[in-house]
């Protein structure tokens, strides 16, 4: 694609492959263009954040619009602007579907703790949108020329964590929060420590030791960052 992803504020990791990091929370978001589909890795932190990736997005595709968008787990900064994608087929790991329905007030809370404004986490959260569909193993979806490789990974970071795999000369990984960079990874109350390394040798399963992993908060990394914040995981949380 002849498109400049910086003059946008994102970063280009691939043909057809961006992102942007997000202000605030430093909380990825990914767009992953096909020829005819595209697919949004998380949505932000509000509705208007949501709008404004939307409008990026459709920007950087020359008016196309966002078809499918893939949520990396139920957490506040990476769900609540989903409702801005109007028609998108929305993909998360099996379980999130239920998270999201039942603990809508929980994410209010939460966002509103972290600094988002009262109104905003109201209305984001009374208009969230769950999955339409749950990834229980692994998912391709196609988006025109180019094939995507959703993968329920988790538990880890939270109890429903989707990786995405994005195929190419080099693979591109999209991780969610299981791989934070900018700070040490966090371990909320929804966390399952004892499970969390075995999603990130999964991880390393799918990109090989040649990707680009991008971490749900933070720069883009490779295979050895991610071994060597899987080995602290295990030593933090004591599990082999």
């Amino acid at each position: 694609m002849d498109v400049h992803w910086e003059d946008f504020g994102w970063e280009r990791l691939a043909d057809g492959i961006g992102r942007r990091r997000l202000p605030v929370w430093d909380a990825t978001t990914a767009l992953v263009v096909g020829e005819d589909k595209a697919l949004l890795f998380d949505t932000g932190a509000t509705l208007r954040e949501g709008a404004e990736i939307r409008a990026q997005a459709q920007a950087l595709m020359g008016g196309r619009r966002v078809t499918h968008i893939a949520l990396s787990h139920p957490h506040f900064d990476h769900v609540l602007g989903t409702a801005a994608f109007a028609g998108a087929e929305v993909y998360g790991a099996v379980g999130v579907d239920t998270v999201l329905t039942r603990d809508r007030e929980g994410l209010r809370r939460d966002a509103v703790r972290h600094g988002v404004a009262e109104a905003d986490a109201v209305e984001a959260a009374d208009v969230l949108v769950a999955p339409h569909h749950l990834v229980s193993g692994e998912w391709t979806l196609e988006l025109g020329g180019r094939q995507v490789l959703l993968a329920n990974v988790g538990p880890g970071h939270s109890g429903h964590d989707l990786a995405v795999l994005v195929p190419g000369s080099r693979e591109v990984v999209l991780c969610g929060d299981l791989v934070e960079e900018s700070g040490d990874p966090q371990a909320g109350p929804d966390a399952i420590p004892s499970r969390w390394p075995a999603a990130l040798d999964r991880l390393l399963e799918l990109g090989g030791e040649e990707a680009v992993y991008v971490p749900g908060h933070g720069a883009a990394v490779d295979a050895a960052f991610v071994r060597a914040q899987r080995d602290e995981l295990a030593r933090r949380f004591g599990v082999s």
